[in-house]
């Protein structure tokens, strides 16, 4: 006789948390923007300390910073920091507020309206400033 074999049961595939919802999406650009404000304040700082050791090599990088491509990446500076403060005050919201988990999509909808208001107004006014310095 014959005895049956046990078949092993088929892998648990584990599912993502969040599958792409904009949360996801929004904790992602949170954790970019932080680690490239941290970048940007490391290189600040070490530009900075320049000074102490030799000015006219200070002088050197500070004209440096005066090019258009510097001034694209000043663009991106303040889309890091008022996309990360902005959804820093919307996290705290959600952990501190005792409806805050409730309402998170709606607050999230809302800093990203008042971001890109903000941010499309200081985009312009810093091209308008790029260009006028560039010509």
């Amino acid at each position: 006789m014959s005895t049956p074999t046990e078949v092993a049961p088929a892998p648990v595939r584990k599912r993502s948390l969040y599958r792409g919802d904009p949360g996801m999406w929004s904790w992602v650009l949170h954790r970019i923007t932080g680690v490239s404000i941290f970048f940007f304040l490391f290189v600040h700082v070490l530009d900075t300390a320049v000074i102490r050791v030799n000015e006219n090599t200070y002088t050197e990088i500070i004209e440096t910073y005066k090019t258009p491509l510097i001034g694209l990446m000043e663009i991106g500076l303040v889309f890091c920091v008022l996309y990360h403060a902005l959804n820093g005050l919307r996290v705290i919201l959600i952990d501190f507020w005792s409806k805050g988990a409730k309402y998170q999509r709606q607050m999230l909808w809302s800093i990203l309206t008042v971001f890109a208001i903000v941010f499309i107004a200081a985009a312009v006014r810093m091209l308008q400033l790029l260009f006028t310095h560039a010509l």
